[in-house]
């Protein structure tokens, strides 16, 4: 380790807030509050620069101590091995925000006096990554797609919506928005994964111009592993912004046709299904969710394609293993849901209690009027909705049971908080019972019901094993 005072200058370095027990930032004495300078004599501009930087076995580290002194470290260690070091940020830099103002915009259509960071409108590369967030490459320049494909980071995830420029201009109202397009091609030579979404605004990129995106699309593939088709979300808060329409069974059904035909020319060409229409697109239409093989391993969960017939086969394969002579178990829960799923959780619910004796589950569907009740995901449910609907049940003399389960994606990353600043306690006191918070998969489905531990994070082994091991 060389001891060496560089001197003041400008630049800041990473703050370091948390160093690892164990780790080499540890054994080499470096502390939080200390700042990673440079490696390998390069300054660092965000966590790609330095996981890539990083990947050697022998690595130049210049960190500044709190107190100004720098010091240069000669570290030897395996080749994938980290530092140990946390710092301020996930991205060891700001947000990029968008500078979009998309027609469909969802954060546009929200009301006043909600959280500050509800408001913020993210389009950063980098996010989708590490996260698979979309993004529309208007906030990118030639420098961060050399990176991208320096790098070899995959897959990126492209808000497209069309690849008529002209329209894509108007739709996303920024004079650029056409033009970065041709980043796709760019990625597409150097062999980078994508993956597209297209969120459909019926009169403006549905019918022939969704044919033709599709068609254009299709050239990127193997690159491009898949596309999403989804439909605009339209809150009740749409005052002064575009007058676009609500999805009819129609119109969705339509979509669907388009899509589906896709599916069969990509089929037979390629060997892939390639574009897929969202959960709400088939609930909409009012037909069935596709067979499994259609979804080519549900590359696009996030965006709502495919979560139903997953979570119907994960739930069946959960209660194969569980078998036939299960102990009898005298439970009442409740599931509270948004109206979307309500239907395939509550077929779910009554197979899960064909299999347990003496469990009983109630689903209530809960209509979103915060945002309006064209919004149908539980996701975007408030604890205003969730609390007050269930009270007016209770007025009635519905009877919660002794858990209500709900998706823990009500409420806001690492937090028990709903969207609209509600806290689980607050929900919990209002209704007097005790809320449970479950995940998305079928596993954890079946054992929120069966098992009572599993609200407090335990798993009790009687009941479901998978590989092994009980979930």
């Amino acid at each position: 380790m060389e001891n060496k005072n560089y001197g003041k200058d400008r630049r800041r370095g990473h703050m370091i807030t948390k160093v690892l027990p164990g780790s080499i930032a540890e054994e080499m004495g470096i502390e939080p509050g200390d700042r990673l300078m440079e490696i390998n004599g390069e300054m660092i501009e965000d966590v790609f620069d330095y996981r890539f930087d990083i990947k050697d076995e022998l690595v130049e580290v210049l960190i500044r101590k709190a107190d100004g002194e720098e010091w240069l470290l000669e570290i030897e260690k395996e080749y994938d091995e980290d530092l140990g070091a946390e710092f301020e940020t996930e991205l060891m830099s700001d947000y990029k925000s968008c500078c979009n103002k998309c027609i469909f915009c969802f954060i546009d259509q929200m009301p006043e006096g909600m959280r500050e960071s509800l408001y913020f409108k993210d389009d950063d590369s980098r996010l989708s990554f590490m996260q698979g967030n979309y993004i529309t490459l208007t906030n990118m320049k030639e420098k961060d797609i050399g990176r991208i494909i320096r790098y070899h980071l995959a897959p990126i995830n492209i808000s497209v919506q069309t690849t008529n420029p002209v329209l894509r201009c108007e739709m996303l109202h920024n004079r650029f928005a056409g033009d970065v397009l041709k980043y796709m091609d760019r990625l597409y030579a150097h062999e980078i994964e994508m993956n597209g979404q297209i969120v459909v605004c019926q009169g403006v990129n549905d019918g022939d111009e969704l044919v033709h995106t599709l068609n254009d699309l299709e050239r990127y593939i193997p690159f491009m592993r898949s596309v999403s088709v989804v439909p605009s979300g339209l809150t009740k808060y749409r005052k002064g912004l575009y007058p676009l329409e609500v999805f009819g069974r129609e119109k969705a059904q339509e979509t669907i046709r388009i899509v589906e035909r896709k599916q069969k020319e990509c089929m037979k060409q390629h060997g892939i299904h390639f574009v897929h229409a969202s959960d709400e697109l088939y609930d909409l239409a009012g037909w069935e969710m596709p067979e499994a093989g259609r979804y080519d391993g549900y590359l696009q969960l996030e965006n709502g394609v495919g979560m139903v017939r997953l979570l119907v086969e994960e739930v069946q394969e959960a209660l194969r293993l569980l078998g036939s002579g299960t102990q009898k178990i005298e439970r009442k829960v409740t599931i509270a849901t948004g109206m979307i799923a309500a239907k395939v959780i509550t077929m779910l619910a009554g197979n899960v209690m064909e299999a347990v004796p003496g469990l009983e589950v109630q689903v209530v569907p809960v209509r979103n009027r915060f945002f309006g009740e064209t919004i149908t995901v539980t996701g975007l449910i408030t604890g205003q909705d969730l609390t007050g609907q269930l009270l007016e049940l209770k007025e009635r003399g519905f009877d919660l049971g002794e858990t209500l389960l709900v998706s823990a994606n009500m409420f806001r990353t690492g937090e028990r908080v709903f969207l609209d600043d509600m806290t689980q306690e607050e929900a919990e006191e209002a209704l007097g019972v005790c809320i449970t918070p479950v995940d998305s998969s079928g596993k954890d489905f079946v054992n929120a019901l069966i098992d009572r531990d599993y609200s407090m994070g335990r798993v009790n082994d009687r009941f479901v094993y998978l590989d092994g091991k009980a979930f």
